[in-house]
């Protein structure tokens, strides 16, 4: 605040010359204010006079200068007659903005310490709250740390012991990839095109094109995918939870796959 101007009761002819030069202009305080960037309560102060509500005299004579150009005055003419209505005339008063701070003013030590610890808890609960939502799976992020492809290669080495591994059925009919859930999925050639890539709605699917060459799947949760070639089922392509990537969906792969695992011993039952 402009300290030393309170005993100023004079006439305030610059804040009166700039509110006629306004009017006469059919200006708003608003217009002003969007034409000088200078808030609407300093233009208010200007045109009352109340000097001692806006900062040092050298920002209130930039104001009226401002002022003044947006209303058409002369605003080199109309900041010296604001300096000589202060009693400035043409000396720089800003430092008499500056006064030593008043001790009664000064926040108690106590109260710093209880904002810095409250900042401190703050800050803290973020980096808790960031940690337990990086923690939950999300599609694309689980997508991006696929694993290595589940093949019929990996099939357990006992399928090579059956002595009469049941037949293949046929590899006839679209490759189809239906949605048990909501499961981010991207199925792309060899060479990197991509055939899609997006969230698969629970209960939509999608028909690998036939001309498709080598067309290869990931998906961020197995356990929530349907795939069939034709009317045959294929078994679960991975772990459920776990993100799988570079799966083949030649449906040649898929059905060696569901004999590899027809072929697969299954665990005897407990005894009652």
């Amino acid at each position: 605040m402009v300290d030393g101007f309170h005993d100023v009761v004079a006439p305030n002819p610059v804040g009166e010359r700039l509110r006629v030069a306004r009017e006469a202009k059919g200006l708003s305080l608003d217009d002003v204010a969007t034409m000088t960037r200078v808030p609407i309560r300093h233009l208010l102060h200007i045109e009352k006079g109340e000097w001692d509500s806006l900062p040092a005299i050298t920002y209130s004579v930039g104001f009226a200068r401002s002022y003044a150009k947006a209303v058409g005055l002369n605003g080199s003419e109309v900041g010296a007659e604001l300096r000589a209505q202060l009693g400035g005339g043409g000396q720089n008063m800003a430092a008499a903005s500056y006064q030593p701070a008043d001790p009664a003013r000064v926040p108690p030590r106590t109260l710093s310490i209880i904002a810095a610890v409250i900042a401190i808890i703050l800050i803290g609960s973020y980096f808790i709250w960031r940690g337990n939502t990086l923690g939950r799976a999300d599609p694309e992020i689980e997508a991006a740390s696929f694993e290595t492809p589940i093949g019929p290669e990996a099939a357990p080495k006992a399928a090579a012991r059956t002595s009469a591994a049941p037949a293949a059925p046929a590899a006839g009919g679209p490759v189809v990839l239906t949605a048990r859930d909501d499961v981010w999925l991207r199925v792309s050639e060899a060479d990197g095109s991509v055939l899609f890539q997006d969230t698969l709605k629970r209960g939509a699917r999608f028909e690998v094109p036939a001309t498709a060459r080598a067309p290869q799947l990931r998906a961020g949760r197995p356990d929530a995918l349907a795939v069939t070639v034709g009317q045959t089922a294929i078994p679960q392509l991975g772990p459920a939870g776990r993100p799988i990537g570079d799966v083949s969906l030649l449906a040649t792969d898929l059905i060696a796959r569901s004999q590899a695992a027809a072929a697969t011993p299954q665990p005897a039952a407990p005894p009652r």
